[in-house]
């Protein structure tokens, strides 16, 4: 018995002949290099948006608008992305809640930032990126968001950045017709990030705000919160801000036997307190030393014994960059701190970085 294969296509022939010469040609570099410059948002490339504007909030927020790739798949009202900013010659990682209202997968999306004192990509995003800029990015997720159907009561408690999922929710229209109470701490009026839309929508009956300013009434208390809505725990409540509001919120929720009302999103779980040296955990490695704030990391983990990966050792040829799982580091070169916690993706060089407090290397 003959089989016959049948020839492929002379299109297809010519396609694979076109992308081995490309290839010759531009070796060491890809064809796919190449398109990345030209059309960087394109399907099939990696998940990347260009940005198209930067709106001021407040005095140290802003609104970024993206335009996503075409591999975008959209987000769900309360979710986050992660964006991935090239900071001084640096890809940085981090995480902000999607702002804008429900759109198609084509069109832009929003995230607000919240610029934080040392925090290199907060102030990065805030004060200096320019529209045009070219972002990675990853697809939207997270489950701090609205079931279905939303339920007819619903509470909101929210400090300084912690507004930003609560504002995506209110912004996709799903909360019409529900009892809605946000309750908002933020240091002066002057400082609640969408405090002039969100006066608007309340002034309309959309929603009963509740502002606290903390230069004048102190931080919010579970106690003040019982005082400002008498029925909160009768409410689906969702809450997002600092750790030690929510450490106190879901204490208080769990002792009244009402924890299953209660839902939390935590931008950071860990407090970064930067200083000068500190204890660095070489995970997969088991070793953990104490480092000065003049000892590279590199010299700090060939001391202890562990195996690392390095080059020039002089900052210039990045062969040993390694991710930084948790903590800071000072770049020896500048002074410039850098801070991470698990899920930024921040990768440093160990051999021009030196602890600025603990921090923990993914080696």
């Amino acid at each position: 018995m003959t089989t016959t294969v049948p020839r492929p296509p002379a299109t297809a022939s010519l396609r694979r002949r076109f992308l081995r010469l490309a290839a010759a040609v531009t070796t060491p570099l890809l064809p796919d290099d190449y398109l990345d410059l030209v059309a960087p948002l394109r399907s099939g490339a990696d998940l990347r948006g260009r940005i198209l504007a930067v709106r001021p909030e407040t005095r140290d927020a802003a609104t970024v608008v993206v335009q996503p790739g075409r591999d975008w798949r959209g987000h769900v009202p309360g979710q986050y992305v992660r964006l991935g900013v090239d900071v001084d010659g640096v890809r940085q990682w981090r995480a902000y809640s999607v702002t804008s209202a429900l759109g198609g997968r084509r069109d832009p999306f929003a995230i607000t930032v919240k610029a934080i004192p040392d925090g290199v990509v907060s102030n990065h995003l805030v004060r200096r990126v320019r529209p045009g800029t070219i972002v990675q990015l990853d697809q939207a997720t997270g489950d701090f968001v609205l079931p279905t159907p939303v339920p007819t009561r619903v509470l909101f408690v929210t400090a300084g950045s912690g507004i930003t999922p609560v504002m995506g929710m209110l912004r996709s229209g799903a909360l019409a017709g529900a009892d809605v109470t946000l309750v908002h701490s933020a240091p002066t009026p002057a400082d609640v990030i969408f405090g002039a839309e969100l006066r608007d929508r309340a002034a309309a009956g959309a929603l009963r705000l509740v502002e606290r300013h903390t230069d004048h009434d102190g931080v919010l208390t579970t106690a003040d919160l019982a005082d400002l809505v008498p029925d909160h725990l009768d409410r689906q409540t969702w809450a997002c801000g600092p750790v030690g509001l929510l450490d106190a919120l879901e204490a208080h929720w769990a002792a009244t036997g009402h924890a299953e009302r209660l839902h939390t999103e935590r931008f950071r779980p860990t407090v970064i307190s930067p200083g000068e040296g500190g204890t660095v955990t070489f995970g997969r490695a088991g070793v953990t030393v104490t480092a000065d704030g003049a000892t590279p990391l590199l010299d700090a983990g060939e001391t202890a014994g562990v195996l690392m990966p390095s080059g020039c050792r002089m900052g210039i040829c990045f062969g040993c960059v390694l991710p930084l799982r948790q903590g800071a580091v000072r770049d020896l070169r500048n002074g410039a701190l850098t801070t991470a916690v698990p899920g930024d993706g921040v990768l440093i060089q160990t051999c021009v970085s030196a602890a600025a407090g603990p921090c923990d290397i993914d080696h």
